[in-house]
């Protein structure tokens, strides 16, 4: 019996996943163009990582009132993106490790998925500090977000190495009798 390969591999839940955070994804990044203004090229991710007040209160102005309804838009349905990426990235670290029996495998996989849920513990609370910092910015909550970002993105971005690592460790599955 030979072994489906690719994406017809996939479990049919890790796609509907993969879907709906690809949506929200999308949703997100469409809701971040009319924010990007010359105080925030990133748009969002500049008030992320603002880091002062001075910066935070430039951006809000830069954004004017409709920006920031569009901002705080983007902030409540990052809310919702962050539990959906991180069950998706849960979820296909475990597809990823179903042929890696190996010790290393698995204790690269224990630190991927810690990466992953420190990265979206520190995304929500960096979302709850930047809900909070548009009437006036502060300086700690400003400071306190981006640390949060940093923290959030190097998470995600060490987290993602580690799947590469994991899928790279063996060049060809088990095979299953």
């Amino acid at each position: 019996m030979e072994e489906s390969r690719g994406w017809a591999a996939v479990p049919r839940n890790l796609k509907s996943l993969l879907v709906a955070t690809l949506l929200l994804l999308t949703a997100l990044w469409l809701i971040n163009q009319p924010l990007q203004t010359a105080s925030a090229p990133q748009g969002v991710v500049s008030f992320q990582v603002a880091g002062t007040a001075d910066q935070a209160h430039a951006i809000l102005l830069s954004w004017q009132r409709e920006g920031e309804t569009w901002a705080k838009s983007y902030l409540w349905l990052s809310l919702l993106f962050v539990p959906v990426y991180l069950i998706t990235l849960l979820r296909l670290t475990g597809h990823l490790m179903r042929d890696r029996p190996g010790v290393r495998e698995r204790t690269v996989a224990r630190w991927v998925r810690a990466l992953f849920v420190a990265a979206a513990m520190t995304d929500l609370a960096e979302n709850v500090l930047l809900l909070n910092n548009f009437n006036p910015p502060n300086d700690t909550v400003s400071l306190w977000a981006t640390i949060f970002a940093l923290i959030k993105y190097t998470g995600l971005i060490l987290g993602l190495a580690g799947l590469i690592i994991i899928r790279a460790a063996r060049r060809h599955p088990l095979e299953h009798h």
